[in-house]
């Protein structure tokens, strides 16, 4: 690392000067040696083009020149995120420490890159992975990418909520007898634990199963970063047994939004070949503001780890209490499916609609037309709300608020836009497939109507978002039933993502 003079410089506007945290030098190294560096009195020869926000006069006046004077590039003092030796090192070890993790990658692709780099270290072309139907996006484009064969498992589906639960660990072990009897082994286990809506799978039966065969799990933790900083929160999928866990630091905690950490534990999987996998999907030029707010967040969790979401649960009990009693709204819990789930993560509110005759989108419309109030996930019967270390007493009233006008307005028999709803039910069953991911994604596609589709061999991921979750997937055989489902939610409100068409007059199909 070179030397560099500290004489003559100025103090710049700081954007990591009011983190929520008071850091010390050694507390988050990244964000110390970040800060150093921004602070140096340079004439800057180097990328990027906007040279510290003085080439981008319009946005700096936006954001601030703070945000500029931190977007560096990989300058010595700033350590390489693809070969670390210093402060990026010392900041990924310090969160292996407090995550319980054999080792910590950052990820400034989102969970996304976390979950593709993980089946690609674990499935070569051919090779068979287990997950459940409903796993994220990102599990169908690294299916693409690693040429693995994808063997779904149909999680329980609540059709009164339109909400898809978890995996039994029962479910796991059939799986992986049904390729047994056929000759073959899963290179891994794919489990969404929490799913978006908060739900938790048994990972710790799930892993016992899996490890016995010397398969290794793989838990999209998305939604449950949070997790092992208090007591109400279920267990971690590492404190489970997990071998790769990939975790949003951006959503409950306190990172910028993109950046994500993949946490490993056990030596199932080798470390180098997960580098390099992440290397492959990474840009070669990291955002150094992402990578700090990582090791921010980290430190910010770290000043009080069994103490820092107190005010947030509490908040969230009394939001439950309060809206619980009122008419014509139900709240999701695990009582709404089977037994078999561990737990649901409390920081998770979700409403249910659909006694008021209404959909879950008009029930957005209506919570931000009178009270400015945004849900992070709106379904066909059901709205998500969570909780973080920034919501306040004041937010948490005026959801009340809203929820109760929501029902004087519907529940007494006042039916504006009602007549629209009359309930949606996902596909009962998945068709079958025809083609892998990766063979229908590389295949020659022809344009049809959407009418004319059913029967035909789906050539793109379609699917509403949020949450991510598809109803088609490249290889599947089209039916009536899928399509029905699509252009009901669309109709509805939802966005389709993934299809060339978003309106759905028109799909993508295989030439074969």
């Amino acid at each position: 690392m070179r030397l560099v003079s500290m004489q003559g410089t100025s103090e710049p506007n700081n954007v990591l000067a009011d983190l929520p945290v008071v850091l010390e030098a050694s507390s988050a190294p990244l964000v110390q040696a970040l800060k150093s560096t921004a602070e140096q009195d340079v004439a800057c020869f180097h990328f990027p083009g906007h040279n510290r926000g003085k080439a981008a006069p319009n946005l700096s006046n936006l954001t601030g020149p703070g945000a500029f004077l931190h977007d560096l590039p990989e300058l010595p003092e700033l350590d390489d995120l693809f070969s670390p030796k210093g402060a990026i090192l010392d900041a990924q070890a310090e969160a292996a420490k407090l995550f319980g993790a054999s080792e910590t990658w950052f990820l400034v692709g989102g969970t996304t890159c976390g979950i593709q780099a993980s089946i690609m270290a674990t499935c070569c072309p051919g090779d068979v992975l287990i997950l459940p139907r409903n796993a994220h996006i990102s599990a169908t484009s690294g299916l693409v990418l690693s040429g693995a064969v994808p063997k779904y498992i149909l999680p329980e589906y609540n059709s009164c909520w339109d909400i898809a639960a978890g995996i039994r660990p029962s479910q796991v072990e059939a799986a992986i007898k049904e390729l047994e009897d056929v000759g073959k082994t899963a290179a891994a286990v794919l489990i969404t634990s929490p799913t978006y809506h908060g739900i938790c799978s048994n990972l710790n039966e799930i892993t016992k199963v899996c490890h016995s065969r010397c398969i290794p799990v793989i838990v999209d933790e998305a939604h449950g970063a949070h997790f092992g900083f208090h007591p109400n929160f279920p267990s971690t999928a590492l404190e489970q047994g997990a071998d790769l866990a990939v975790q949003s630091t951006h959503k409950v905690l306190s990172s910028l939004t993109q950046s994500s950490m993949l946490h490993m534990s056990g030596n199932l999987i080798d470390t180098e070949r997960i580098s390099k996998c992440l290397q492959m999907l990474q840009s070669s030029s990291p955002s150094y503001l992402l990578l700090a707010s990582l090791d921010s967040a980290r430190a910010q969790l770290g000043k009080n780890p069994d103490a820092i979401f107190c005010d947030a649960v509490n908040l969230s009990l009394e939001t439950r209490k309060e809206i619980g009693t009122t008419a014509g709204v139900s709240l999701l819990d695990l009582s709404s499916f089977l037994s078999g789930f561990t737990a649901i993560d409390p920081l998770r509110i979700t409403l249910g609609v659909s006694q008021l005759h209404i959909s879950g989108y008009i029930a957005d419309e209506v919570l931000w037309e009178g009270h400015r109030i945004i849900p992070e996930l709106v379904g066909s019967s059901s709205l998500t709300f969570v909780i973080n270390l920034g919501t306040s007493r004041k937010d948490i009233q005026r959801l009340i608020l809203g929820v109760k006008n929501l029902s004087r307005n519907f529940f007494n028999g006042n039916k504006i836009k009602s007549d629209v709803w009359n309930g949606v039910r996902a596909p009962a069953t998945y068709s079958s497939m025809q083609l892998s991911p990766r063979d229908a994604f590389f295949a020659k596609k022809r344009r049809v109507n959407i009418r004319e589709s059913v029967g035909e061999i789906c050539g793109e991921l379609i699917c509403p978002y949020p949450p991510g979750i598809p109803v088609l997937i490249p290889g599947e055989v089209i039916t009536e039933e899928a399509l029905s489902y699509l252009l009901r939610v669309l109709r509805m409100g939802a966005a389709i993502r993934g299809a060339a068409d978003h309106q759905l007059s028109s799909i993508l199909v295989c030439r074969i």
